[in-house]
């Protein structure tokens, strides 16, 4: 444990919100700020009408990293979230222009899904077994050596399994994960290798192999959790509140939140020490917060590039020019009168061709997939609170390129008045959930309606390229190669979130939270900090 330190948080996203509750529980006075009226960053609440909607994550991965988090905080997953086991756990819906091909429930139940992959093709089980074993083995080793480190040194390398490990983990570092399944599981079945890559919510969870448990990728062994009202149920504590689980008084621990601050910049003497951090307040004046520590958990691009001076950037404009941004996202929340028994908590809609489909989102020149796999929340079919009676609350993600500035696919509206192009990519997905789903009327029942275009990420949470996650999985910004957490130009400055180590999503977030924790106290061990 270091001495106590004043330590200013920048952004009140998921991984500013951990990273204040860590360090505020060992002791140190930390302040977050953000730049919004509300805390959660992509993790937010939408109300309207009696239709409450999460505006952002909605699938509980990686459950172990969430029970280690708050185990560190001297609480737990039990006691901190009321958490509803779904069954079937997602339903996959295939093909193109109204296939008579059924969907595909994946259960509560490994033996039972195996049998399901069995059915459709033989040989299909077996399939199966060989790539759990294979990606529990390389996600295990994941967690213990590679997740948990800034890799400061070569130790997170040196060990046995590694190396004995090393050309699998090789592969998957340096593969997406639907190729990874594409080959792996594809290659002696067909079918079943299909459709065991559209049960991935790669898109949704933003996930790579050695990222995501064997458990979350079937589905089947754990029926799939999440908290029931959505993860802003009032029921429970919510994100914003995560960071003030240890004790009622959030004072306890020194800690101050601040909305409605936006960062103009960090203060640095000629020293490059980091001293503290320059607000701009809602009533237009400056503040300057002083600090010994600053951890930045906004975007990295904007961090870096409109916070800091050309010569104290670590990640200059040259740097993001050869990035490489995850996918954009259309997003929308949709109110529907009646009940939509067709659609599970989490379904997904995969088109005939979906690796051309994804292609189309990354290969230059990119373009929107026209018809485009997608993903759909229903939280109304496990949680009545988040709608009206009578009325089924929707949530609906299609992943789209990432969006350059000018031109763009643009902003959002509400009730189709956002920008054509978003609206038009809206229009054909709630076509298409109602030709595939057979509910051919859902548009004449939607009663509320917004969307979300990539440029409202940039308005929302500076999000570089209006990217719904953040920096994609690619081998160059993966593992050790991806964005470091700590400057090497500012004493005293490091970041935290989906931008850096170890990567996108919700438990990389939680688990990069931890990593500045482990820096600060000079942990340079390669796994999980114990907790008793």
């Amino acid at each position: 444990m270091t001495a106590r330190k004043r330590i200013v948080v920048i952004g009140g996203g998921v991984a500013g919100l951990s990273t204040a509750a860590l360090l505020a529980h060992d002791g140190h006075d930390v302040e977050v700020i953000e730049k919004n009226d509300d805390l959660g960053g992509r993790a937010g609440l939408w109300s309207k009408d009696g239709f409450r909607f999460d505006t952002g994550p909605s699938w509980w991965l990686m459950p172990e990293v969430f029970d280690h988090y708050f185990e560190m905080l001297g609480t737990s997953t039990k006691e901190q979230l009321d958490l509803v086991r779904l069954d079937p756990g997602y339903r996959v819906f295939f093909g193109e222009n109204g296939s008579d091909e059924p969907p595909l429930d994946i259960f509560g139940d490994y033996e039972r899904n195996r049998e399901v992959f069995e059915n459709i093709e033989p040989g299909a089980g077996a399939a199966l077994d060989s790539y759990l074993q294979t990606a529990r083995q390389a996600y295990d080793l994941a967690v213990e050596r590679f997740l948990y480190t800034s890799f400061d040194s070569t130790r997170a390398f040196l060990s046995l399994p590694v190396l004995k490990n090393a050309p699998t983990l090789a592969k998957l570092l340096t593969r997406s994960l639907q190729s990874f399944m594409l080959v792996e599981v594809q290659r002696p079945t067909p079918a079943a290798g299909a459709r065991l890559s559209g049960g991935v919510p790669r898109f949704v969870a933003g996930a790579d192999p050695v990222d995501v448990s064997p458990d979350e990728l079937d589905g089947p062994r754990r029926r799939r959790p999440i908290p029931p009202g959505g993860l802003h149920d009032p029921r429970r504590r919510t994100r914003a509140r995560r960071a003030r689980t240890r004790r009622r008084d959030p004072h306890r621990y020194g800690r101050d939140f601040r909305a409605d601050a936006q960062t103009a910049g960090s203060s640095t003497p000629p020293s490059r020490q980091v001293v503290g951090v320059r607000v701009q307040t809602a009533d237009g004046g400056t503040r300057d917060l002083p600090a010994d520590i600053v951890v930045g958990a906004a975007d990295l691009h904007h961090l870096e590039t409109k916070l800091l001076a050309d010569d104290l950037q670590t990640f200059p404009e040259r740097y993001w020019k050869r990035a490489t941004s995850g996918p954009g996202a259309v997003l929308a929340y949709l109110g529907v009168s009646g009940e939509l028994p067709e659609l599970a908590h989490h379904s997904l809609y995969f088109t005939e061709d979906w690796k051309t489909n994804f292609d189309a989102i990354f290969e230059s020149p990119t373009r929107v997939p026209d018809p485009a796999s997608l993903y759909v929340c229903k939280p109304s079919a496990t949680d009545d609170s988040v709608a009206p009676d009578g009325h089924e609350n929707v949530f609906v993600l299609v992943p789209v390129p990432p969006d350059p500035p000018d031109p763009g696919l643009g902003h959002g509206g509400m009730n189709g008045a956002g920008d054509p192009d978003i609206e038009k990519v809206a229009d054909r997905a709630i076509a298409m959930i109602g030709q595939w789903s057979g509910v051919p009327d859902l548009a004449d029942r939607i009663v509320v309606r917004r969307t979300v275009g990539p440029a409202d990420f940039v308005d929302n949470v500076n999000s570089w390229c209006g990217g719904a996650l953040g920096p994609a999985h690619t081998l160059r910004q993966s593992a050790f190669l991806r964005s470091t957490n700590r400057s090497r130009k500012v004493e005293g400055l490091y970041y935290a979130g989906s931008s850096t180590r170890p990567g996108i999503g919700l438990p990389m977030c939680l688990i990069s939270a931890e990593l500045i924790r482990k820096r600060l106290n000079g942990d340079r061990s390669v796994g999980p900090t114990p907790t008793h």
